[in-house]
């Protein structure tokens, strides 16, 4: 930022508005990201310019514009996160010999992007494309433990949120609460028999340079066939590589 400072807080701007349903103020744009309210009109004036932001002169609010989404839907069209994913999906499964897969958070669920199977190893339920409640899911858990309060109750606003399969999972934000406090505890989230009776998940979450939680690593096994010492290896394993996706996203290796 100390090379190009108007980039870094052009990038600034968008990353604040991408993070709110609503637009905002240019005031409090400005107050936010502590930028002079001046410099800020200027920023805008040119993201405007050039499509990423659009202002509201009604409301006197700005959001964010439509080359902002064409630039999101370029960013899906390549897949980049499938790609720097999948190496170490690869070698995961190598070192574990179990199902894994990568997770990202939708809302109040989980979307499988990246699976990979391990020979003789049980069929699963989560292949690419599926959809499961988040709060059933060893992947979701593990996500969810890293967001702010206010935005876990925001997507369990109610009983009525919490979806359940085989009469297994938690069925209230109390609850729900309870089992992201014991997640943050560990450094990784645990699935038994919720998704499908007989198979447990461990997982651990990618973050990015804010903390926020953009996908997840998990592996998935035989609940009954693999003892507490292994278990720890497994979780050992999928932090490592939700540690190193992480530092993949951040422009690290």
């Amino acid at each position: 930022m100390t090379n190009a400072p108007a980039a870094g807080q052009a990038l600034a701007v968008l990353g604040l508005l991408s993070r709110h349903t609503e637009p905002l103020p240019a005031a409090t744009i400005a107050a936010r990201l502590g930028i002079a309210r001046s410099s800020t009109y200027h920023l805008l004036a040119v993201l405007q310019d050039h499509g990423f932001v659009v202002h509201l002169p009604e409301e006197r609010r700005y959001g964010l514009g439509v080359a902002a989404f064409e630039l999101g839907s370029a960013y899906s069209r390549q897949a980049p996160l499938q790609r720097l994913a999948r190496p170490l999906l690869t070698r995961l499964v190598d070192e574990t010999h179990h199902n894994a897969h990568v997770a990202v958070l939708h809302g109040s669920d989980v979307l499988y992007v990246v699976e990979e199977r391990a020979p003789r190893r049980p069929s699963l339920v989560t292949d690419v494309g599926v959809r499961l409640p988040a709060q059933l899911t060893a992947s979701g858990l593990a996500m969810l433990a890293t967001l702010p309060a206010a935005q876990v109750r925001a997507l369990y606003p109610s009983r009525d949120a919490f979806v359940r399969r085989h009469d297994a999972g938690p069925t209230s934000l109390t609850q729900l609460r309870s089992v992201l406090t014991r997640v943050r505890e560990r450094g990784y989230a645990v699935e038994e028999g919720t998704v499908t009776p007989g198979l447990s998940s461990v997982a651990a979450a990618v973050l990015d340079r804010s903390g926020h939680p953009v996908a997840s690593f998990a592996v998935t096994f035989e609940g009954d066939r693999v003892d507490d010492d292994e278990r720890r290896r497994l979780a050992g394993a999928v932090q490592l590589a939700a540690g190193a996706l992480s530092r993949r996203l951040s422009g690290g290796r």
